[in-house]
């Protein structure tokens, strides 16, 4: 069986060279809030009925599953409907009690719109299905979303295709884990397969789990204890006694979970033992980008701005020719608090799967939400990112810090160059950094201005919005030649209130930059092979170039800027600490001038930022 995965796995390789780039282009446009949709599908239903059963894929695994359908009067009807289905981690939680939650029928948040179920009432059958080795699902878990589950994605969908429910016409839906299951979904090109809609997913795992080669996530996936976890997973119907869901999780005790396959793999062309596989390549969408182009399925994604897999969706959106919508928002990992995120996938659905000509594709293809833009003003689309009345603005560190730690006048940054002296900045590393233990387990980091260097622009005079890309180009030393560089982008309000808006990060030995064969979008790319890495000469100033997730933010007038640097960040796994800790030395002015690059929208007021205190 592991020679026959691997032998399919490899016949896709040599599609690899036919992508061209996606180059839509219109210029932003601002809009009403979206996430309305009245008058193309009607309610049909006010009922809705579940079953419960296992389905066999192609190598006799049983994938537990919950069937959701329209019903009357307590009877499932007899019509035939499209159906989207999720390859999830979970189908829900029994609790002590026994009581089982279900994902489908729960509202994540109060104003974060109606489940997913609720599509059942428009004409549409729902299912949630248990990927291998989670939940009820019998397997084992092999990574994260390797050649065996997209497998397992096709066997699913043309069985859903054939049900006597099914009018044949199938779609994917799922966030983060899920939702990258989703966006693996027309990997095989299952030819029942008609749309995706993804959300919080990375499109190269190396890019967006080992973003700048450094494993800072909050998160590693479903790891858990399968005997502790296990048996609080819902049974299908017919279990009645548990006894198939006792052996399914003896199954998941042959898993291999994803901070030791993580770890096993430093870098983009690792080898793991782990899973027998260079899995960055196995696992990521970036891949198979052709048959998932070739397949022509609609895709829809969405993220939040306080995603760490927020630049996935772009360079997905840049690196597919498929008619592709992406959306994103205000929110964290998988949230959409103030949207109808499921009205929304209805509107998308009811077009792909329905064929009704309600418009949505021919809207411009992004919606985005800028943060802190004047009232009415936050939702606006574009047809093309970067945005093309995008302004590239350079901001450099132009003077050192002066007086105590966290205080506005630790460094100064300014819209000009300090000249052509040079100065320099020390920090010993402080690996002693964490967050609150109430923290979201899926946000941004917490704000460090105390154990770093930071550099703070004057007072805004005018707003200021940056939507894109920031770039930063750090010219550093060391006293050690390995270590890694947190970047982060910060608004301090008039007030002294800190809040992150964007991060980047880089592993000082994989700073040399390359091409990808997917469009990055003109980011600075790492590609991060073993035979990259190169450690720091010891005490000489080497230049830092790397990207920070991108955002659109409207520093207000009054406001200032600020860029603060760390040699730590909460989130590492397994970081690798030096005794005693190393000592940073940041450069600016003369021929080592750091800076960072911005994507200013409109009028910038960086200038008046660079007045006099």
């Amino acid at each position: 069986m592991m020679s026959s995965r691997k032998s399919l796995f490899h016949a896709w390789l040599p599609l690899l060279a036919m992508i061209a780039v996606h180059a839509p282009g219109a210029a932003q446009e601002r809009i009403s809030k979206p996430g309305f949709y009245s008058g193309y599908s009607r309610q049909l239903y006010s009922e809705w009925k579940r079953t419960s059963i296992y389905i066999e894929v192609r190598d006799g695994t049983l994938l537990a599953a919950d069937i959701y359908r329209p019903a009357v009067s307590g009877e499932v009807v007899s019509e035939r409907y499209p159906v989207v289905w999720e390859g999830t981690a979970a189908r829900g939680r029994r609790d002590s009690s026994g009581k089982a939650q279900r994902f489908a029928e729960t509202m994540r948040t109060p104003d974060s719109g109606p489940p997913i179920v609720e599509l059942t009432k428009y004409g549409y059958v729902v299912v949630e299905v248990e990927r291998r080795g989670l939940g009820a699902s019998f397997g084992a878990m092999r990574g994260y979303h390797d050649w065996t589950e997209d497998l397992d994605a096709y066997d699913v969908t043309e069985w859903l295709a054939k049900q006597p429910f099914s009018d044949g016409k199938i779609g994917m839906f799922g966030c983060s884990n899920t939702g990258e299951a989703a966006l693996h979904g027309p990997i095989t090109m299952p030819p029942h397969l008609k749309a995706i809609f993804p959300g919080c997913f990375s499109w190269n795992k190396y890019d967006g789990f080992l973003r700048g080669g450094i494993l800072a996530q909050w998160g590693t996936g479903p790891q858990s204890n399968p005997q502790a976890e296990g048996m609080s997973s819902i049974p299908v119907d017919a279990d009645s006694d548990l006894a198939l869901l006792k052996q399914a999780i003896q199954d998941h005790t042959r898993s291999t979970w994803l901070l030791a396959v993580w770890k096993s793999m430093p870098y983009r062309d690792s080898w793991s033992d782990v899973v027998n596989s260079r899995f960055w390549e196995e696992g990521s969408a970036s891949t198979y980008r052709v048959p998932i182009e070739r397949s022509g399925v609609g895709v829809y994604a969405f993220g939040g701005w306080y995603d760490d897999f927020r630049r996935d969706m772009f360079v997905t959106f840049a690196s597919l020719h498929n008619r592709m919508k992406v959306l994103i928002g205000p929110w964290g990992h998988c949230q959409n608090r103030g949207f109808d995120l499921t009205t929304e996938r209805l509107r998308f659905f009811d077009y792909w799967l329905k064929g009704i000509d309600n418009g949505i594709m021919n809207e411009p293809p992004i919606t985005y939400y800028t943060i802190d833009a004047p009232d009415g003003k936050e939702w606006r689309t574009a047809s093309q990112w970067p945005l093309p009345d995008e302004k590239r603005v350079n901001i450099f560190l132009a003077s050192g810090k002066s007086g105590s730690v966290n205080s506005l006048n630790d460094g100064t940054l300014a819209g000009a160059a300090s000249g052509r002296t040079e100065a320099s900045d020390k920090f010993t590393v402080n690996y002693k950094v964490s967050c609150a233990a109430d923290w979201p387990l899926y946000g941004q980091t917490c704000v460090h201005d105390d154990v770093g260097l930071t550099y703070t622009t004057a007072p805004f005079a005018s707003d200021l919005e940056v939507t894109g890309h920031p770039v930063l180009h750090l010219w550093v030393s060391s006293t050690v030649p390995e270590g890694n560089t947190f970047a982060y982008l910060e608004d301090v309000g008039p007030d002294g209130k800190t809040t992150i808006v964007s991060d980047g990060r880089l592993r000082h030995s994989l700073r040399s930059l390359g091409t990808p064969d997917y469009n990055f979008l003109g980011l600075p790319w790492h590609r991060s092979f073993e035979a990259d890495a190169v450690p720091m000469p010891v005490g000489k100033p080497i230049e830092l170039i790397f990207d920070l997730l991108p955002t659109s933010k409207v520093f207000q007038a009054g406001h200032r800027m600020r860029l603060t640097l760390l040699g730590a960040d909460p989130r590492e796994k397994e970081r690798a600490e030096v005794t005693p800790p190393p000592q940073v030395t940041v450069y600016r002015g003369g021929e080592h001038a750091s800076y960072l690059s911005l994507p200013v929208i409109g009028t910038s007021g960086l200038a008046n930022a660079a007045a006099s205190r």
